[in-house]
């Protein structure tokens, strides 16, 4: 899918890898100058792009976010739309709320939605003063649904739903649209670990999980990429302050057998 996006400006945080890549290659694939934003090396990622930039930025940093959105309004005069990507869960904590450790609830807490909050902050600011922009924030349908044993990424997301809401409220009249992407179970390197790769954590229940997905396998990542698109397409003036669920139907309803 392409939308025309010349001379449209993007950012995408946790943009190295996964989800984060497919979707800064499909905006450049639509014409968009993008920021290739992550705490790992994204030079790679944009060095194949035309009128792609890398930049480091960790998303619990202030002071990293502050400069990258200040190189790319200096590189490229301005920011058109932001793309909340940057995310992180638990591999090895699988375990109940009264076991979880606070260390861990600290470190995804700090990425998934402070993280968020605070980037979304710096380029409202942009924005504002534009008077027009997109911020899209990549959720999870565990923060409309929660699953058991990631009680932090749950909230996290949670929070990342309402958060969405509540800056449509706030920037919708300033021009800004602000909306979600929830996506379902994505074929990433980090499902491989834990659901679909030969050595996965949890191998076995991988069927189990699908089970429940009426298209029945895990979705992509340029799938994501997708929905991304249409929340940032210039024909797209009037989807505010939604969430658009990508799960291959999983929430639509319990799917059994009887």
């Amino acid at each position: 899918m392409k939308v025309d996006l010349s001379g449209k400006v993007s950012l995408v945080t946790g943009a190295a890898r996964g989800i984060g890549r497919a979707i800064a290659d499909a905006l450049v694939a639509s014409g968009s100058l993008v920021v290739y934003a992550d705490c790992l090396d994204a030079d790679s990622a944009a060095r194949k792009s035309p009128g792609a930039l890398a930049l480091r930025m960790d998303v619990t940093r202030r002071a990293e976010i502050d400069a990258a959105l200040e190189r790319t309004v200096k590189e490229f005069g301005r920011l058109d739309i932001l793309v909340n990507n940057a995310g992180v869960n638990t591999l090895q904590h699988r375990v109940t709320v009264d076991e979880f450790p606070r260390e861990e609830w600290d470190r995804i807490l700090a990425v998934d939605l402070t993280g968020l909050y605070e980037v979304s902050q710096a380029a409202a600011r942009i924005m504002r003063n534009q008077r027009s922009g997109r911020i899209i924030n990549i959720a999870s349908i565990i923060g409309l649904v929660p699953m058991r044993l990631q009680c932090a990424f749950a909230a996290a997301k949670a929070g990342v739903v309402n958060l969405t809401k509540a800056m449509a409220l706030e920037l919708g009249p300033c021009g800004i649209l602000v909306n979600a992407v929830a996506p379902g179970s994505i074929l990433t390197e980090v499902t491989r670990q834990l659901f679909y790769g030969a050595d996965g954590q949890f191998k076995d229940s991988a069927q189990r999980l699908l089970d429940h997905v009426p298209l029945g396998r895990p979705g992509t990542p340029e799938e994501i990429a997708v929905a991304v698109l249409f929340l940032a397409a210039p024909e797209n003036t009037y989807t505010h302050g939604h969430v658009l669920t990508v799960d291959g139907g999983w929430t639509a309803g319990y799917a059994r057998e009887f």
